[in-house]
């Protein structure tokens, strides 16, 4: 089993997910939120490149069924439901509902590994459970962090080597790339407070500027979640659905 990971979604095209096993992480926020949302009930996240595909598949669909999600530059769009705080996605909000999702970086890294033949999507909150289903599956695994407008975020890569530490423990015969060992790396040195870690990096702090304090907490849990968030035909829904499906 091999593990690769890519520091940012600027370092590939969309054809390089072909055929392969993908973890997608956002850490703040748009894996953390998914992660909440299926746990919440939700029937599907439907991610999407741009506001406009957004508004369009919107458009298409039973309105009192779907929710139109997501944030541009940290705050909720006009008009939509939702923003990208997990704490929003509450049972009574989102139970059986489809959110169609649109973030500035998350989704559309998603949407970027489509081509994937196993796509999954992992944060602090389920990390446990994705490493558990990964070496289920038994292939070689590339995780893609969504970082921030391309560039490198320290908390996706943090989670990446947490993800990989885990892998580790359950499957000792795993071969690391280059990256994927950097990432180990940093976990050890920024991963032993997690909440303190996301605090303090860059994207954190632009989160407390504008008032999310509290999806730092929420997104800083670890393993308080057990959902394996995976897509399929378009949207991402929990495995265990999608095996009763």
């Amino acid at each position: 089993m091999k593990i690769n990971v890519l520091l940012s979604p600027q370092n590939v095209d969309d054809l390089y997910f072909t055929g392969k096993t993908s973890v997608i992480i956002d850490v703040l926020r748009a894996t953390s939120v998914i992660a909440k949302a299926l746990n919440s009930g939700a029937k599907e996240i439907i991610p999407v490149g741009s506001i406009d595909f957004a508004m369009k598949i919107s458009s298409n669909t039973h309105g009192s069924q779907s929710l139109l999600c997501g944030e541009r530059n940290t705050k909720i769009i006009e008009g939509f439901n939702l923003g990208n705080s997990p704490e929003e996605y509450t049972e009574e909000k989102v139970k059986g509902k489809s959110i169609i999702l649109f973030t500035t970086n998350g989704s559309k890294s998603i949407v970027k590994a489509k081509f994937s033949t196993n796509l999954l999507t992992c944060s602090f909150n389920n990390l446990k459970s994705v490493a558990e289903h990964l070496v289920k599956l038994g292939e070689d695994v590339e995780i893609l962090c969504a970082g921030s407008n391309g560039l490198f975020c320290i908390e996706d890569t943090v989670c990446a080597g947490k993800l990989i530490s885990e892998i580790q423990k359950i499957n000792t015969d795993t071969e690391i790339s280059d990256a994927a060992k950097a990432s180990l790396v940093l976990s050890k040195e920024f991963g032993g407070d997690i909440p303190e870690m996301l605090k303090n990096c860059e994207h954190g702090k632009l989160l407390e500027e504008n008032g999310f304090g509290i999806d730092i907490e929420i997104c800083g849990i670890l393993n308080n979640i057990n959902i394996v968030p995976v897509f399929d035909n378009g949207s991402i829904k929990s495995f265990n659905t999608l095996a009763v499906e």
